[in-house]
């Protein structure tokens, strides 16, 4: 799976011994994104909440990955939402770019996919965005509140999703079964 770990460990070997004057640093060069990320998935799989998968479309590309959200408690129950998952050149400086594929009825997540989750903001007013020192566990551990305790009427991004939820519970939660039902499943 971490082939990007054995593309390290090689490069790391070729540094000793110069194989040709003609090929450049820059070629064997990997990014600070590229080793965070080869520490960071490691870390990630061995701490994936059982709700969550993980999925590298192509294992040589650890930036690009999506994750799969199955709750199994709360509104979301029975579902199963798609992330796509992009970590910037600039990683860990700035955070991953995450965009929900599937549509949801949710006040944190707009129908286009957009999120509002505050470690995904670069800067926050309340002190609770991104920081180095962040990494990608956090994101996943971040996005799996959205379906438990983070839940948040008061101050959404979808503003039509939290109102229709204070207006009527029930029938927030019958439109959120349909979309389960429609394109989470």
């Amino acid at each position: 799976m971490l082939t990007l770990a054995s593309k390290l460990k090689r490069d790391d070997g070729l540094k000793g011994s110069r194989t040709s004057a003609t090929t450049s640093d820059s070629t064997r060069r990997v990014s600070v994104r590229d080793k965070l990320l080869v520490k960071e998935v490691a870390e990630l799989e061995a701490n994936l909440p059982c709700t969550f998968k993980v999925h590298f479309p192509d294992p040589n590309k650890l930036h690009c990955f999506q994750l799969t959200v199955i709750p199994d408690e709360g509104y979301y129950q029975g579902g199963k939402f798609q992330f796509e998952t992009e970590v910037p050149d600039t990683y860990n400086m700035v955070p991953p770019k995450v965009k929900c594929l599937t549509r949801i009825r949710h006040p944190n997540i707009t129908e286009t996919g957009e999120i509002c989750l505050s470690l995904l903001r670069e800067h926050s007013i309340d002190g609770t965005g991104w920081a180095p020192t962040r990494t990608l566990k956090d994101v996943v551990w971040g996005l799996n509140s959205l379906f438990t305790d983070l839940l948040n009427f008061d101050d959404p991004l979808n503003i039509e999703a939290a109102e229709h939820h204070l207006r009527d519970k029930e029938d927030f939660r019958n439109k959120v079964d349909d979309y389960i039902k429609r394109y989470a499943r």
